[in-house]
Protein backbone atom coordinates (compact mmCIF):
# COMPACT_ATOMS: atom_id res chain seq x y z
CA UNK A 1 0.00 0.00 0.00
CA UNK A 2 1.25 3.44 -0.85
CA UNK A 3 -0.23 6.41 0.91
CA UNK A 4 0.24 9.95 2.05
CA UNK A 5 -1.21 12.03 4.80
CA UNK A 6 -2.28 15.60 4.92
CA UNK A 7 -2.28 17.43 8.19
CA UNK A 8 -4.95 19.95 8.97
CA UNK A 9 -2.66 21.79 11.36
CA UNK A 10 -4.51 25.06 10.97
CA UNK A 11 -7.47 23.59 12.80
CA UNK A 12 -5.50 21.88 15.55
CA UNK A 13 -6.57 22.86 19.06
CA UNK A 14 -2.99 23.46 20.10
CA UNK A 15 0.12 23.88 17.99
CA UNK A 16 2.34 20.82 18.46
CA UNK A 17 5.82 21.57 19.80
CA UNK A 18 8.59 21.39 17.19
CA UNK A 19 10.29 18.55 19.09
CA UNK A 20 7.18 16.40 18.63
CA UNK A 21 7.70 16.50 14.86
CA UNK A 22 11.32 15.39 15.23
CA UNK A 23 10.13 12.46 17.35
CA UNK A 24 7.50 11.64 14.71
CA UNK A 25 10.11 11.62 11.97
CA UNK A 26 12.31 9.29 14.02
CA UNK A 27 9.36 6.92 14.58
CA UNK A 28 8.43 7.07 10.90
CA UNK A 29 11.98 6.26 9.81
CA UNK A 30 12.14 3.40 12.34
CA UNK A 31 8.94 1.91 10.88
CA UNK A 32 10.82 1.00 7.71
CA UNK A 33 7.98 2.17 5.46
CA UNK A 34 8.58 5.95 5.44
CA UNK A 35 9.53 7.24 1.98
CA UNK A 36 9.79 10.99 2.51
CA UNK A 37 7.59 14.04 2.67
CA UNK A 38 7.54 17.81 2.69
CA UNK A 39 5.74 20.93 3.74
CA UNK A 40 3.51 22.35 1.03
CA UNK A 41 4.86 25.63 -0.29
CA UNK A 42 3.44 28.21 -2.64
CA UNK A 43 0.43 27.06 -4.64
CA UNK A 44 -0.43 28.03 -8.18
CA UNK A 45 -3.87 27.04 -9.38
CA UNK A 46 -4.62 26.77 -13.07
CA UNK A 47 -8.15 26.60 -14.37
CA UNK A 48 -11.12 26.58 -12.00
CA UNK A 49 -9.76 28.09 -8.77
CA UNK A 50 -12.91 27.26 -6.77
CA UNK A 51 -12.35 23.53 -7.15
CA UNK A 52 -8.91 23.91 -5.53
CA UNK A 53 -10.39 25.29 -2.30
CA UNK A 54 -10.76 21.75 -0.94
CA UNK A 55 -6.97 21.38 -0.62
CA UNK A 56 -6.17 24.70 1.10
CA UNK A 57 -5.96 22.97 4.48
CA UNK A 58 -3.20 20.60 3.35
CA UNK A 59 0.03 21.87 4.90
CA UNK A 60 2.32 18.88 4.38
CA UNK A 61 2.56 15.27 3.40
CA UNK A 62 4.47 12.12 4.19
CA UNK A 63 4.73 9.09 1.95
CA UNK A 64 4.72 5.53 3.23
CA UNK A 65 4.95 2.20 1.41
CA UNK A 66 3.29 -0.31 3.72
CA UNK A 67 1.73 -3.75 3.38
CA UNK A 68 0.26 -3.62 6.89
CA UNK A 69 -2.43 -0.92 6.91
CA UNK A 70 -3.41 -1.39 10.61
CA UNK A 71 0.24 -0.95 11.63
CA UNK A 72 0.52 2.25 9.57
CA UNK A 73 -2.72 3.59 11.08
CA UNK A 74 -1.35 2.86 14.55
CA UNK A 75 1.80 4.85 13.70
CA UNK A 76 -0.24 7.78 12.36
CA UNK A 77 -2.34 7.89 15.56
CA UNK A 78 0.83 9.14 17.30
CA UNK A 79 1.35 12.01 14.86
CA UNK A 80 1.66 15.34 16.71
CA UNK A 81 -1.12 16.96 14.68
CA UNK A 82 -3.54 14.17 15.68
CA UNK A 83 -2.44 14.32 19.33
CA UNK A 84 -3.04 18.09 19.37
CA UNK A 85 -6.56 18.04 17.94
CA UNK A 86 -5.89 18.23 14.21
CA UNK A 87 -6.44 15.62 11.57
CA UNK A 88 -4.35 13.36 9.37
CA UNK A 89 -5.81 11.81 6.25
CA UNK A 90 -4.46 8.58 4.82
CA UNK A 91 -4.99 8.35 1.07
CA UNK A 92 -4.11 5.15 -0.73
CA UNK A 93 -2.35 5.47 -4.05
CA UNK A 94 -3.16 2.30 -5.97
CA UNK A 95 -0.57 1.02 -8.41
CA UNK A 96 -1.67 1.71 -11.94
Amino acid sequence: MQGWWSADAGRAFGRPPREAFFQELASSHASGCFRGGSEVGQRIVLGNTQSAESTRHVVGYMRFDADDKPKLLELLQTHPVVRHGGSVELCELPKS
